[in-house]
């Protein structure tokens, strides 16, 4: 355990990290094209979302370190340097959000509106929920196209205990 954080949310945004890493390296696996496909109903493309992952992710960290927030310079990757520039934002994020884990919780975090507050633990919660939610929206539209490059099994806290040689 680290010290000032559970061992359980140390393990969830260790997870994390990894389940982003493993995504955006299987999406560079990929042909160029499939940043381009959606989900049926859903017109945000895996390029969208995994730049939306990015950037939400890169938002979440600042509201709980007050770093300046950087936009990427695109909103949606269609090509493997974007993607690259994204897969390091989304690291780099990731790695933030892990130590504002470290800091106790009930300090009110402002955003960008000084009218909307949120505690620390409903931030870091969300920074989780959120990438596990778009991870398997870019799964989804994989899928809906025929790819099963991304398998939300090998994503998932068990495949990635197994990955750290921990056991599950």
């Amino acid at each position: 355990m680290t010290h000032g954080i559970d061992p359980v949310s140390d393990r969830l945004f260790r997870h994390m990290a990894w389940a982003n890493a493993q995504t955006f390296a299987v999406l560079a696996a990929l042909p160029d094209e499939v940043l381009r496909y959606c989900e049926p109903g859903n017109d945000w493309s895996v390029g969208m979302i995994a730049a939306h992952l990015a950037e939400a992710a890169t938002s979440y960290a600042s509201q709980l370190d007050g770093q300046p927030y950087a936009d990427l310079p695109f909103d949606a990757v269609t090509t493997p340097a974007e993607l690259a520039v994204a897969a390091t934002a989304c690291a780099g994020a990731d790695a933030r959000l892990h130590l504002a884990a470290h800091t106790p919780d009930g300090v009110v975090v402002r955003r960008a509106d000084p009218t909307l507050t949120r505690a620390r633990a409903t931030v870091l919660g969300q920074s989780i929920h959120h990438a596990t939610e778009h991870r398997a929206q870019i799964a989804g539209a994989l899928v809906a196209h025929g790819v099963m490059a991304l398998n939300l099994d090998d994503l998932d806290v068990w495949a990635y205990g197994d990955a750290e040689g921990l056991g599950a």
